[in-house]
């Protein structure tokens, strides 16, 4: 990750929000789904990449904002 791209975990029974190189979260969520929405929202004000862990911490889902900053060229 990039400094300032958003991570969305899970930690002590919460969902949370951090921008990469900071040690504490930005927001917590009782949800995931809350801090997707949270986390997706900050990536895209950002110009940032969204990395989504799943519970266990292994990543789940990468999305880079906006599209065109995507290194990659295929769809998803």
């Amino acid at each position: 990750m990039s400094k300032g791209d958003i991570e969305t975990y899970h930690e002590d029974g919460q969902w949370k929000n951090r921008p990469e190189g900071n040690q504490r979260a930005s927001s917590t969520h009782g949800t995931k789904a809350e801090a997707e929405a949270a986390g997706r929202q900050t990536a895209v004000q950002r110009d940032a990449e969204h990395v989504i862990k799943k519970q266990d911490g292994t990543i789940g889902e990468k999305n880079t904002y906006p599209r065109s900053r995507d290194p990659r060229e295929i769809e998803g």
